[in-house]
């Protein structure tokens, strides 16, 4: 039995990327829903040109939005993307297949990034699975912040299905430093809120080795350029999350004190 699809996808400012991930689902979406934070750019405009029904509600977090965004829809069966992702043409296929035989309870794929105009193929960053299509009666979305995935209740099938998600992420080194502070910050409140605390240790042999890790052992170096500079990135991004964490136990002893 063919199952009705509903593509949702959260958006806050997305006009560069939105109207190519529409293209890529517009003739297997049986409706595309979008839910925006309130937008300042053509992202509304995009997305009506394309049907979507277009909702809007302020930004909380990641796994908030998703789930809310999920329960627009009006099919159970969702795909849910990011705006700056878009399905390949065989993973396209391989969606219009399960829509035919929808047997499991939520499939995967892998995501391939798109870094600056180049598609990695390591450092880690691939392949990088993702569960996108579920039956929303059996799983949501759940985690932290912006470590958010779907999680399927016990004793739901999955299913892992060919094709790439494409994934465009920075288009600059400079757009992905200032997100590496942004995620930084929130990286480091999740764990602060946990009751991680710093340790020296940590702030000086994790950096390297997340180096090391990346550019070695999984093979950025091959990658070329861009390998070395996305390894070298993530490696400050590691400290940065270390001594941010170390600043926000600083900061409360101070206010203890006080």
């Amino acid at each position: 039995m063919q199952v009705k699809l509903s593509v949702v996808i959260i958006t806050y400012n997305e006009e560069i990327n939105i109207g190519r991930c529409l293209e890529s689902v517009k003739e297997i979406a049986d409706e595309i829903v979008v839910l925006d934070s309130f937008s300042s750019d053509r992202t509304e405009e995009i997305c009506r040109n394309y049907n979507a029904k277009f909702e809007q509600h302020a930004f909380d977090d990641f796994v908030q939005q998703k789930n809310r965004a999920v329960t627009l829809a009006t099919f159970p069966h969702i795909l849910s993307l990011d705006a700056d992702e878009a399905l390949s043409p065989e993973l396209f296929d391989s969606i219009k297949e399960i829509k035919n035989n929808f047997n499991s309870d939520g499939y995967y794929f892998n995501r391939l990034t798109n870094y600056c105009g180049k598609w990695i193929r390591h450092c880690g960053w691939y392949p990088d699975q993702k569960l996108r299509i579920w039956d929303s009666q059996k799983g949501k979305w759940s985690g932290v912040q912006i470590h958010e995935k779907v999680e399927m209740e016990p004793g739901a099938s999955i299913q892992f299905i060919k094709g790439d998600l494409l994934h465009y992420s920075y288009y600059s080194i400079s757009q992905h430093i200032k997100q590496v502070n942004y995620f930084t910050e929130i990286g480091a409140d999740a764990a602060f809120q946990n009751g991680m605390k710093p340790s020296l240790m940590i702030e000086i042999l994790n950096p390297p080795w997340k180096f090391f890790r990346d550019y070695v052992i999984k093979l950025g170096f091959l990658d070329g350029w861009h390998g070395f500079v996305i390894c070298v990135i993530s490696a400050h991004a590691t400290f940065l999350k270390y001594v941010k964490l170390r600043q926000l136990h600083n900061k409360r002893i101070v206010n203890n004190e006080k």
